[in-house]
């Protein structure tokens, strides 16, 4: 589906269910606007529950300030028209009150979104504006003040009110918007391992070096092997994205074919709605014409180069295990015997490596410690199957989730080595 030909009405409504369905809102809170191309602005309309929302729903403000629409519009339009007249390039907005903003509004504080390179591209520098009545012409003008100030945010804090999100379209915004949610729980869950650390300058000049330069072919006749593959990695991208284990803009999964030939997802495009014909095959390092992988295929093409038995490899962004590379804390496996068997001893890989040497990162990634965080940029895991990897991705995520809220209660109390030496011999191919 091509979200950009839907009629705002409908693109309003699909952006809604899907901001709800992460609970990112409630069924009275935030609302969604779109400028098109008439100068028109279509919002969601006041008092009407957010989690069945209809297209019917959604009322039209004209140019001339005049409305068509069974409803009111939302109370707080009066910042939207004020953000539009302030920043003309911006042309859709959301506003609303997911639980990890909030926490960082009513601090009176604005999320780091220098902890992940992504992010950092995404959402730039966050901005911030001081409380005034909701609905009132006050909170609109400090909105469009901040949006208008020098840095020119597309992400703006309220203080006391959750966040404001602007973008040149709703699929750009929405992108935003649950981005910066992500890197807000990922640094309160840091926090409480006792410490975040952010990324360099350096470190962000790094991370923009073009990593997915491979030459094009001619593509081959799909086979029936490559067309399994390409369901079952679809399918497990929808899953994970929908468990909170990828975001919209960050998530790779890949699968060997045959030899040296192995699919990948592409680059650029929304994990959820990722659909058979995006997957890009990999044939001899060199990829189809006019197709663009994900920027980590070079990895992911010297980890199956160096390791025959590896067959599947996901680089993801779970919530949990994300905050442990963005802290000093150790993530320890040896919890619960499911933990320890599925993951081994993980090993912890520097920023750097993933922008210099493959065959390094490809080195610590094995048969035998197939999960690998990433400092500020996710975990890395690897599989003799696609099912195989993303157990190991869910077993990773469960794990650090445990660890992060066992803080709240007390130290862990790992396995012995007599354990482990226990487990191990019991379970000699897991």
């Amino acid at each position: 589906m091509n979200f950009h030909l839907l009629h705002p009405r409908d693109q309003i409504v699909a952006t809604m269910e899907r901001v709800y369905g992460r609970n990112m809102t409630t069924t009275s809170g935030g609302n969604i606007s779109l400028l098109d191309e008439t100068g028109d602005v279509w919002i969601t309309p006041a008092r009407v529950d957010k989690g069945a929302l209809r297209r019917s729903d959604i009322v039209c403000i004209h140019p001339d300030g005049t409305r068509d629409g069974v409803h009111p519009p939302s109370s707080e339009n009066p910042f939207h028209l004020s953000i539009y007249k302030a920043r003309p390039e911006i042309r859709a907005i959301i506003h609303a009150h997911p639980g990890a903003l909030v926490s960082f509004s009513i601090c009176s504080k604005v999320p780091e979104t220098r902890l992940f390179p992504e992010p950092w591209h995404v959402c730039g520098k966050v901005g911030f504006a001081p409380y005034a009545v909701p609905g009132s012409q006050e909170l609109g003008e400090k909105i469009a003040a901040e949006f208008a100030s020098a840095s020119k945010p597309f992400c703006v804090m309220l203080e006391n009110h959750g966040v404001v999100v602007g973008g040149h379209d709703l699929a750009d915004a929405f992108k935003r918007f649950e981005t910066l949610e992500f890197v807000a729980q990922t640094e309160i869950y840091a926090h409480q391992l006792g410490g975040v650390s952010i990324l360099t300058e350096e470190q962000i000049k790094l991370s923009t070096k073009p990593r997915n330069l491979l030459p094009e072919r001619q593509p081959r006749p799909p086979t029936s092997r490559g067309k399994e593959l390409r369901k079952e990695i679809c399918d497990f991208v929808h899953r994970a994205y929908e468990h909170g284990l990828m975001t919209s803009t960050e998530g790779t999964f890949s699968a060997r074919i045959d030899g040296d030939a192995f699919m990948i997802t592409p680059a650029f495009v929304d994990r959820r709605e990722l659909a058979l014909e995006d997957i890009v095959i990999i044939r001899d390092g060199e990829r189809p014409e006019n197709k663009q992988p994900s920027r980590a295929v070079k990895l992911h093409q010297a980890i199956y180069r160096a390791h025959p038995e590896i067959n599947a490899i996901a680089n993801a962004m779970p919530l949990h295990a994300s905050a442990f590379t963005v802290s000093t804390f150790p993530l320890d496996t040896r919890t619960i015997p499911e933990s320890y068997l599925f993951l081994k001893d993980v090993r912890t890989i520097p920023f750097e490596h993933l922008f210099s040497d493959c065959a390094e990162v490809a080195s610590l990634v094995t048969p035998a410690n197939p999960i690998a965080l990433l400092r500020h940029n996710g975990v890395l895991i690897a599989g003799r199957t696609v099912l195989d990897a993303f157990d190991r991705l869910e077993v990773l995520e469960a794990t650090a989730k445990a660890i992060i809220q066992s803080r709240a209660l007390g130290p862990i109390t790992p396995m012995s080595d007599e354990v482990i030496r226990d487990l191990l011999a019991a379970f000699p191919n897991v």
